[in-house]
């Protein structure tokens, strides 16, 4: 569900965070290269692991070696996304799971199974979120359900493990968050914000047990299949609009996002803690403190 953000800035800015740049791939080209982050072995959780930036999460974290369990609602999905990837990393290094995350009790057990599974946690990533924008009680409930709760539950779930582990998480945002959208009042920039805060709460009074907690607020991100790609065939004047409004002159990819998640969980980030990092080409105009 696209949203549009309307900072005190002259243009006008689409951004869609786990949605969809001329010239790019679709998601699952995903080149394969190594940055060295010292993640072999870990254990990570991802939630909305199959398609747009959570596949990309799931991927990069496959190619530092990590052991990632990632999870959807559609099972359907999540059986070919594990067959795909098992056939790349190998069936050892990848496993799916069906999760609502809406559901509390679906997260908690699939966290139990997970660090049963592999012994450990060492990274959560919360990556799903409901897009709903209607500013109605049901699509309000619906995205403090799954963005705000649906993180609540997979922290609270995994923080032994983390604790234990001297872990972290990284929560995925949007610039939204830091901004009054074009579709004001709505619930998802206001649950946003709310988890931003909530990331650096935790930053703060997990630091003393060795946890660090970040967030990452993409920008426009094209995704072939996703909306930009869609808008590019059936709204070219608006997707050349977006275009032109972001300094760098195009839109984001989801492995730059999902590069930057996994950066901030590797031990190469093991002083950064309670940052909202921006991953949009500088299209913020706000300065962030």
């Amino acid at each position: 569900m696209p949203l549009f953000t309307v900072p005190p800035h002259p243009k006008k800015i689409f951004s869609v965070p786990n949605s969809p740049h001329k010239g790019i791939n679709h998601v699952s080209q995903h080149q394969s290269f190594k940055m060295q982050l010292g993640l072999e072995g870990k254990v990570v959780l991802v939630t909305g692991g199959t398609k747009s930036i959570g596949l990309c999460i799931v991927k990069s974290f496959l190619q530092e070696g990590a052991i990632v369990h990632f999870c959807s609602r559609t099972a359907s999905e999540v059986t070919s996304t594990q067959e795909t990837l098992s056939s790349v990393y190998g069936a050892g290094k990848v496993q799916g799971h069906t999760v609502d995350v809406g559901n509390a009790e679906q997260v908690s057990q699939w966290v139990k199974e997970s660090a049963t599974l592999s012994g450990r946690i060492d990274v959560v990533v919360s990556n799903v979120s409901a897009l709903s924008v209607a500013n109605t009680r049901q699509s309000w409930d619906a995205t403090y359900q799954t963005d705000m709760m649906g993180t609540y539950t997979l922290i609270d779930s995994a923080l032994p493990y983390l604790k234990e582990s001297k872990g972290n998480v990284v929560a995925i945002s949007t610039v939204s968050g830091r901004y009054v959208d074009f579709t004001a009042p709505s619930p998802y920039g206001a649950i946003k914000a709310a988890l931003i805060h909530y990331i650096s709460q935790l930053a703060h009074t997990l630091a003393p047990h060795g946890v660090r907690a970040n967030s990452v607020s993409p920008g426009n991100i094209y995704v072939a299949d996703g909306f930009w790609g869609q808008a590019e065939k059936d709204m070219p004047e608006l997707f050349q609009k977006q275009l032109e409004a972001n300094p760098m002159g195009r839109m984001g990819k989801p492995e730059e996002v999902a590069d930057s998640v996994v950066w901030l969980a590797s031990k190469k980030a093991s002083f950064v803690s309670g940052t909202n990092l921006l991953v949009d080409g500088a299209v913020s105009p706000g300065v962030q403190f």
